[in-house]
This record gives C-alpha cells, structure tokens and sequence, in this order.
C-alpha cells in the first residue's frame, strides 16, 4: 500500500478527500475549455474532449510536475487552425503524433534544461500575458450567437450569476476548507438556476459532449515524403510551443508550491501524451495554467488530482453528459475570471518603479505579444532574445584594461571583464600600439575568452603589433580558453605564454 501511495505522492500521507474533489473540479472546468478549443481549430467537440482526457491522465501518471493539469489548449489549437482547413482531421491527428515523438526526443535528451533560459521578467510577462487572455476569452460568454452583446435580462442574470460565484470562491477559503471553493460554487450556481427555473446559458448551448471511449484510430494520412514535408513544420511549431507552455507552468506550480518538478521528465510525458492522443483521436494539446492553478488552489499536491480529473472527464462524456450539459456557463465564466486573477503577477506592477528599465520593457513587451497575438512560444522567444541582448551590450561596456611598464620596461595590460563578440571593439580601442615598447604582456587573469569572435580579436591585436616589429604575449588564459586558441591553431597564430619572468643578466663569480 505504501509503494502504490508513493506512487501519487512523495509525501507520507496522501489526502484523498481533498485530491478527489479537486480532481472533480478541474474535470467540469476541462469541458468547455476543451469544447471552445476544439472550435478553434476547426474539430468536432469529442477531439477536444479526448485529448483533454488523454494528456490529463497521461501527463498525470508519467509527468514530472504533480498537480499539474494537461490537456487541449488555446495555443495548440491556433497553430493548427490552417493545417485542419487545408486537409482535414486526419492530417491533425499525424501532426499530433509527430509532435509528441519531437517532444519525447526533447526529454531523452535532456532539452528541458534550456528552460534556465528564459529570465524572470519573460516569466512575468508569459503570465500576465495568460492572465489577460484567460480574462478576455471569458468575455465571449457574454455574448450571443450572433456575437453581439447580451442586453436587457439576459445579461444582469449573467453578471449576477458570475458575481456571486466569484464572491463564493473567494470568500468560501475564509470559513471552511472542507470542500474547495470552485467546486462549491459551480454546484451553488447550479442548484440556484435548477430551483428557481432561471433562463440562463449552459454548456449543452455550447455543444453535446455525448460520446464514447476514445476509439483507437490511426491517422489515414500517406506514408510519404510529402506528407512528412506538409506535416513536420506545424509538428515542430506545435511541440515547440507545447513544451515552452508546459515547462513555464511547471516553473510556476514550482514557485507557488516551494518545490521542485522535472522538466525533462515532464517534456517526455508530455510527448507521449501528444502521441497517445494522435492516435485515440484527439487534438493534442500540453499543459493547462488555468486548470493546474485551479487544482493547486484546491490543495492538491500529488498526481492523484489529475487521474481523477482525467477519469471523471471520461466518465462526463460517456455517462454524465446530460447532467453536465445543464451546468451555468456563468460558473464556469466566474471560475476562469477567477483563475485570471489569481495567474496575474500582481507583484510585478508594484514593483515596477524598483526593476530595471530593460527588464520592464522586457516584461511589458511579452505581456503584449502573448495577449495580442496569442503566440505564446513567439512571446518567449522575443523576450528571451531581447533579454540575451540586453545582457550582451551590458557586459560589452564592462570590459577594461589596467595599464602599466615593468622595470624591464615591458608594457603590461591586465583585462578586466569577458572578452565576446560584442566587447571586442572596445577591447581593440584599448592598446596603444605605435607608442608601446617592444614587448607587450596582455594579462587574463580577470578575464575570459569566451568566443571565435574573441580569438579572431586577439589574432588581430597581435597581428597589428606584429606589423609594427613588436612582441605580444597573452598571459593566464583559462584552460577553456587555451582549448579554444588550441582549436583555432591553423587560422591563428597567437603567441601564448604560461607565467613569463624577466630576469637581469648577471656576470658569475
């Protein structure tokens, strides 16, 4: 009993009360996120559904992160929104399994460790960024079919009804914990439109998420070149952006809980997932913010939340569906809004007089892209690559020389700071080379060549003294950097010297 127990939790106890209902409620707000997904790339509501159930419990089993939430998300359905118009169902569901084997690649080979990467204020932004999405896409619920806003009856009983679930999550935590508060307030909602017969929207409004298990189907596609050709850059794009998504929510789920996940672990389930899904006919997906954030805020800490989120899904749309087709979608609208406000770095705008400018533009930028554009991976990737520039001019400037002449009147220069491809420049400008003496030291004592560009600069200082009928020696390299002079012997040639010492000539007795 102990191992099938360590099996859900490190810890000794595990508490099923609270990881079951927790799991239930993730499972109720799974079904409109993955009805409202499988929409927007262009699929039947059931390949929303199934992938939902197939990441949760895959990802829940064999993840490297407890308690977090898998399933078909927002940023996986836009990168396949033009595939599915263009050739259909059956090319997604190759693209799926394709981006699993990539994601599963990634964690075999240890890529998760790049997450290290990616600064805090690119964290910062990615979730403000999600927060503003999670709040604007609750905004559709109050509207119409024709997309207009709801007037009149219909909308104050919308805004009433997500008011008070807001306010039953919120203020529920302060009297009792005995069940989590967005369980309680989905079926208080519940239980207020059923007995007073209140005309409001429901998620059978939205579609029928009747069906059966998952059917095993493997993707009727052409086994050719020019299938792997048409699939492989969306196959690419989607693990991409899946992994960059998952490994970010574990970062999260990290900070919140004080503990630690496994990303290379995490990237490998989140492949298999993928893979499983693609071939039980869902839409793929990776790691969900919302629901993992609804599930830790239940109290859930082990992996047991997320196979009861998973089963229970399954259960829903095998047996349950015409009860949970009658649930208010504006529970589930004050949940999310809910969630929105709790994924929000709040922190981030108080402290925002006291960070760096780079950092705040960093941020700021990243929130943009990520809530304008919905591209998450792009968001990423602007912020980390503005981030490594900013970083490369700030240590560009630092680098400096101490100067001065020996009693043997040799000219010392002693770097200071990292010789790159963008400090080269100022380190050329620091030698005086028509006025120095026949004999020049440079001293790496407090340096470090870090790149090509960095030999090629020291080629080039020694060459100008060279033309000049001077001497110049390099002194206290590092053995990294020895190994790279090393390596770039036959299109160099610098003159390296250990420890030289310059002694007087003196006659013997």
């Amino acid at each position: 009993m102990q191992k099938l127990i360590n099996l859900f939790s490190k810890s000794k106890e595990l508490d099923f009360k609270t990881e079951i209902l927790s799991g239930l409620t993730v499972a109720i707000a799974l079904i409109p996120e993955a009805v409202a997904f499988a929409f927007i790339a262009g699929l039947s509501p059931l390949t929303g559904l199934y992938a939902a159930f197939v990441m949760g419990f895959v990802t829940s089993i064999f993840g490297g992160r407890p308690g977090m939430i898998s399933g078909a998300t927002g940023a996986v359905a836009v990168v396949l929104v033009a595939l599915a118009k263009s050739h259909g169902v059956e090319y997604i569901f190759a693209t799926v399994v394709l981006a699993g084997i990539l994601q599963m690649a990634a964690g075999l080979f240890k890529l998760g460790k790049f997450m290290r990467l990616v600064p805090h204020p690119v964290i910062f932004g990615f979730v403000n960024g999600l927060a503003i999405i999670i709040f604007m896409s609750q905004l559709d619920q109050f509207k119409n079919e024709a997309g207009e806003w709801l007037s009149g009856i219909p909308m104050y009983t919308m805004l009433v009804l997500v008011a008070v679930t807001m306010l039953i999550i919120w203020l529920l935590p302060k009297v009792t914990k005995v069940i989590p508060s967005s369980l309680a307030a989905i079926l208080a909602i519940f239980g207020i439109v059923s007995a007073f017969g209140i005309d409001t929207k429901t998620v059978g409004d939205i579609a029928s998420i009747q069906g059966g298990f998952p059917p095993f189907h493997l993707p009727e596609v052409p086994f050719t070149f020019e299938t792997l050709s048409l699939i492989f850059p969306y196959s690419l794009i989607m693990a991409g952006v899946g992994l960059i998504e998952s490994l970010l929510t574990l970062n999260i789920i990290d900070e919140i809980t004080e503990t630690r996940g496994h990303g290379n672990r995490e990237a490998f389930a989140q492949g298999l997932a993928n893979l499983i899904s693609g071939i039980f006919s869902g839409m793929g997906g990776c790691a969900m913010i919302g629901q993992s954030l609804i599930n830790i805020s239940s109290g859930a800490r082990a992996r047991l939340s997320g196979i009861v989120a998973s089963v229970m899904l399954l259960v829903f749309i095998m047996f349950g569906a015409g009860l949970v087709e009658q649930l208010p979608i504006a529970a589930l609208t004050g949940l999310m809004i809910m969630v929105s406000i709790g994924t929000f770095e709040w922190a981030s705008l108080r402290t925002m007089n006291k960070m760096p400018k780079s950092d705040i533009t960093i941020m700021i930028l990243v929130t943009l892209v990520t809530a304008v554009l919905h591209n998450l991976a792009l968001a990423v990737l602007v912020g980390v690559v503005i981030a490594a520039l900013v970083f490369a001019w700030d240590n560009a400037k630092r680098i400096r020389a101490r100067k001065y002449s020996d009693d043997n009147g040799v000219k010392h220069y002693e770097i200071y700071g990292p010789l790159f491809f963008a400090s080269t420049t100022l380190f050329g400008e620091k030698f005086d080379v028509l006025n120095d003496p026949e004999e020049v030291i440079i001293d790496f004592a407090e340096s470090r060549v870090v790149d090509m560009s960095a030999i090629e600069a020291l080629n080039k200082i020694t060459e100008r003294y060279r033309k000049v009928g001077k001497n110049v020696h390099l002194k206290h390299l590092s053995s990294d950097c020895l190994n790279l002079l090393k390596n770039a012997e036959k299109i160099i040639d610098i003159n390296v010297m250990e420890d030289p010492t310059y002694k007087v000539m003196v006659d013997q007795i």
